[in-house]
């Protein structure tokens, strides 16, 4: 398994405006924005799989944090107007004297939310959904072989939005984050999204596929998509994105809903069983590469807190 070469690419580094949620504070947003080392899209379209304009458009970035944020006790307001999360889930903040505050760990905004209805809102077409992690999170997040986070890593150019020096050497590098431990999370993802499906699961968001089609068809796509790309990173060390042919076309008959579930069901299992046969040769590691995630997180923090505007594009 060996990295691919990546190519910086200047984009648009602006994220949209702070809003009264716990990780969406205009100084989040600053913090997300100035550090950013990388931000691409994640959703349906980079996967291939959009069905005629009903989806929105989800990104994902990463970005390194400021020396206070990481070797100090600095933190963001809870939201635009620093108020503590509704529910005080993980924040201390009053116990640091610092009420009305939480430690930065990404940028999280949906634009729905500035309709009518705020949070409450679903996003669909034409909405833009975007998490910008930090970097120590985001490493976190890949070791235990997080599905969504490590998609991030093996976008193709057309759908970066920004990738400074920075980030061209983590996804050169993405082969050190797969291990077993990536085909349990995939593995895990592939059950869930295969209950949700039938209605063993979460409550579906999308009670208009099932009275169509009889299950949730995306539910369904997703976690047959999962198994393909779970399969093809424990072989190879990386994802083709968008997911090529003919796994794509079977992918999106599912999503119309032109396969009987009884189908569909079967073919998930299936490519279950290969997935879970494939995560217990020993050509997978049994861990990542933490020794160079760590390294990593050294050299790119310090160059960081010693040029925090310098050109990390390489111009």
């Amino acid at each position: 398994m060996t990295g691919r070469p990546a190519r910086v690419i200047r984009g648009d580094r602006t994220l949209p405006p702070g809003y009264d949620h716990p990780h969406a504070s205009e100084a989040a947003r600053r913090l997300a924005e100035r550090g950013q080392i990388l931000r691409v899209q994640v959703g349906s379209g980079v996967h291939g799989t959009a069905i005629g304009g009903q989806d929105d458009r989800d990104e994902m970035g990463i970005c390194l944090e400021p020396a206070e944020f990481v070797t100090g006790l600095a933190r963001v307001p809870a939201g635009v107007r620093a108020e503590a999360p509704p529910d005080g889930s993980g924040d201390d903040g009053a116990a640091l004297g610092q009420p009305g505050t939480v430690a930065f760990e990404q940028y999280q905004r949906h634009t729905v939310w500035d309709r009518p209805g705020g949070l409450a809102n679903r996003s669909g077409a034409g909405d833009l959904d975007v998490v910008v992690y930090s970097l120590r999170k985001w490493c976190r997040l890949a070791l235990a072989g997080n599905p969504t986070v490590l998609l991030v890593l093996f976008v193709p150019d057309e759908e970066v939005v920004v990738r400074d020096t920075v980030g061209c050497e983590l996804v050169e590098n993405g082969h050190r984050f797969v291990s077993r431990l990536a085909g349990d999370r995939f593995l895990g993802y592939l059950a869930s999204q295969r209950a949700s499906m039938v209605g063993a699961g979460a409550r579906t968001n999308r009670p208009e596929l099932v009275a169509a089609h009889g299950y949730d068809t995306k539910f369904a796509m997703h976690a047959l998509r999962l198994g393909f790309q779970g399969v093809e990173l424990l072989r190879t060390g990386r994802i083709t994105l968008p997911v090529p042919e003919p796994a794509l076309g079977e992918l999106r008959a599912v999503r119309r809903g032109e396969v009987p579930v009884e189908q569909v069901v079967r073919r998930i299992d299936d490519v279950a069983a290969e997935l879970e046969s494939l995560n217990r040769s020993p050509r997978v590691p049994d861990q990542p590469d933490r020794a160079w995630v760590d390294g990593f997180l050294h050299r790119a923090h310090l160059a960081y807190w010693a040029d925090p505007d310098g050109d990390r594009f390489g111009s």
